[in-house]
């Protein structure tokens, strides 16, 4: 069949539902083009490791047209979608307008700051390599600034790393801030001791990791417990300013605040102009469609599918399996076969906490709770498994290697800004002050003053 007469196929989002459902419609004799405002795929169960210092982020991202380079009939492109005309069956980006004849939506999830979007400066989410970076630099330099305060004045503010929502996210990052502080840098700093440094996972619902069962919840606030980091349930945060959160009606200081408390779906999905949820998820039929429109799939995050009356989890599992579905769908009808329905296959969830620490709610091949060791390998295994690239696989398999068996996280880089949001508001603490960068050229905003050193008192001279 001539590429002109093939049936077009645009594929909106290159994560986990869009990449499967481009690799497996790349069999049949369509022309498919994939479109992504990045170059890039990201695993994104593994972005805390990236915010922890545990991996780089080249270990969990691969170029999208290198993931597709063997499939002739795919394009990509790096396009931001801008609109979409379902009449004229058309995706509109920011320079150009594509026509298809199948179009298949899975642009994701952001960060959702329940009416609060001036949060979002103070909290960061993480849900992409940006926001990883961004965490990663707010960890380290919480530690970094607190020795320098410790060496200019003898004294430091309290490390208080804050972590807001209690799903798998949030434990993951709270875990791992707890590991990074008591094992990794517990040698490298002369001054401070980054032992002390407090984690507080806060969940306005009355337990953690709430879609799990309830034994491995108990199980998880055990291994967190032991680890250090203190937990608080049934505590919305109501308020989140710079240097604290105000909890219950309380303040709680915080030098570094990270946001794992809720997603929004994409703004794709109101685009559409079909019916939505009210995180704006379109509600799509038993075959992944908007009502009236057979021609559009929508996948991952951005579907809402409900299930024995549950709405299917926005993760990865489903995601792929959705994609997969919506690739059927399109081989299907052009083998004039009729539609089947889409059924999910829920193979389990895993949440790793910390060094021999996880819970496990196995669903396939059997059917079990674990927790501790055996829940750790088992994410360890499941997560390698799923990496995209035997680069990438390779890679994480030896930083991971090298990280238990030395205990140096090697990935522990500060780039950026030298400010911390909220350091002047701690107790004690002058603003921090940026002054012109020293080389003009540098494209850093600035440098931080150096602080005045105090004046000594003169001695008594004792004859």
């Amino acid at each position: 069949m001539d590429s002109k007469s093939r049936p077009r196929v645009v594929v909106v989002g290159a994560g986990f539902g869009g990449l499967t459902a481009a690799q497996r419609l790349a069999r049949l004799p369509v022309q498919i083009t994939v479109v992504d405002r990045k170059n890039h795929h990201t695993f994104q169960p593994l972005l805390y490791q990236v915010a922890t210092a545990g991996l780089s982020p080249g270990e969990i991202a691969a170029p999208i047209r290198w993931i597709l380079r063997a499939h002739s009939n795919i394009e990509v492109l790096l396009e931001e979608v801008q609109d979409f005309n379902l009449k004229a069956r058309t995706v509109i980006t920011n320079e150009q307008v594509l026509g298809y004849d199948y179009l298949v939506i899975a642009s994701g999830a952001s960060h959702a700051y329940f009416g609060h979007p001036e949060w979002e400066r103070l909290a960061p989410g993480l849900k992409s390599i940006e926001d990883a970076l961004e965490i990663r630099r707010r960890v380290l330099l919480a530690f970094e600034l607190a020795e320098r305060e410790m060496v200019e004045t003898g004294a430091h503010p309290e490390l208080n790393f804050v972590i807001i929502g209690g799903g798998p996210t949030g434990v993951e990052i709270a875990g791992a801030i707890s590991d990074i502080s008591k094992l990794y840098m517990r040698h490298d700093f002369r001054h401070i001791d980054p032992a002390k440094a407090r984690v507080i996972l806060i969940e306005g619902s009355p337990r953690i990791l709430a879609a799990y069962p309830e034994d491995l919840s108990k199980k998880a606030v055990e291994q967190l417990a032991q680890l250090g980091v203190e937990v608080y349930t049934g505590q919305s945060v109501m308020e989140v300013q710079p240097g604290y959160v105000v909890v219950g009606g309380k303040r709680v200081n915080a030098v570094v605040t990270i946001w794992a408390a809720g997603v929004q779906a994409s703004p794709l999905g109101k685009m559409l102009g079909t019916p939505t949820d009210r995180r704006g998820c379109a509600i799509v039929d038993i075959y992944l469609n908007p009502p009236g429109h057979p021609d559009i799939f929508v996948c991952g995050d951005l579907a809402h599918v409900e299930e024995d009356g549950r709405q299917i989890p926005g993760v990865a599992q489903p995601a792929m399996q959705m994609g997969r579905h919506a690739a059927q769908m399109i081989a299907q009808d052009m083998a004039g076969k009729a539609r089947t329905e889409f059924h999910y296959f829920d193979k389990g969830d895993m949440a790793t906490i910390g060094r021999h620490a996880a819970v496990a709610n196995v669903r396939w091949p059997i059917k079990a709770h674990w927790s501790g060791t055996l829940a750790w390998l088992s994410w360890v295994s499941v997560h390698l498994f799923f990496l995209v690239g035997f680069r990438n696989r390779l890679a994480v398999f030896f930083s991971w290697a090298w990280t238990y068996l030395t205990f140096n996280r090697g990935a522990r880089l500060i780039t950026g800004s030298p400010l911390l949001p909220g350091w002047g508001q701690q107790a004690g603490i002058r603003p921090q002050v940026i002054l012109p960068p020293m080389d003009t050229t540098s494209p850093m905003p600035g440098r931080v003053p150096d602080r005045p050193k105090p004046v000594e008192e003169p001695k008594a001279v004792v004859n």
